[in-house]
């Protein structure tokens, strides 16, 4: 039991630091990408720990990922940090929001929350398909939501952009991505390490 509980939190760290990995890359990639679809990949480490892991180590990855996005939204000045970073003013003020904690970190917690449980309906590929799904839709709907909601004032969203913003190419390459790599990537993980959950 000891042994099971020591490899899950080594197995929860290596999740950890991937993301990290994959945060610090895709900043320096991105800064020279030269198209105009820049997917997030940084929910995906949070939806395969969440299949592989379970809900509750994958709601500690998603607190991670809203974590690092609040760190990057404060240490890096962009139009929408404000959003992301209560340490960022909102424009026209002085001082920022600390409903940008909600923005950045809600969202991403219960990333790692859905695709645990929406997996346990269909134990198979679709399944996981259809976790990757979701766990991305959720990261997306919920953060444009609660932009929406919390500062729709500032940025003169309508109701109609908000929608529109919804689907997007970015949205739909994040998906994509998400479901391609979850498939290959979860079935090779439970025959190597198996469930931890």
């Amino acid at each position: 039991m000891k042994n099971k509980k020591s490899s899950s939190i080594a197995i929860l760290a290596i999740f950890i630091a991937l993301m990290i990995v994959i945060q610090v890359i895709s900043q320096l990639v991105y800064s020279v990408w030269p198209f105009p679809i820049v997917p997030t990949l940084l929910h995906i480490p949070v939806i395969i720990g969440s299949i592989t892991l379970g809900a509750k180590r994958g709601a500690i990855l998603g607190l991670v990922m809203g974590l690092i996005s609040v760190i990057n939204s404060t240490i890096l000045t962009l139009p929408s940090s404000f959003m992301f970073s209560p340490l960022q003013p909102i424009p026209g003020t002085n001082h920022g929001s600390l409903w940008a904690l909600i923005v950045a970190i809600v969202p991403r917690i219960l990333v790692g929350v859905f695709p645990a449980y929406i997996y346990k309906l269909s134990k198979n590929r679709f399944g996981i398909g259809l976790a990757a799904f979701i766990g991305t839709a959720t990261n997306t709907i919920l953060v444009l939501s609660f932009i929406f909601l919390f500062f729709h004032g500032v940025t003169n969203q309508t109701f109609g952009v908000f929608l529109t913003s919804i689907i997007t190419g970015n949205s739909i390459a994040e998906v994509f991505i998400a479901i391609v790599l979850t498939v290959a990537i979860v079935p090779t993980l439970f025959k190597t390490v198996g469930t931890h959950k």
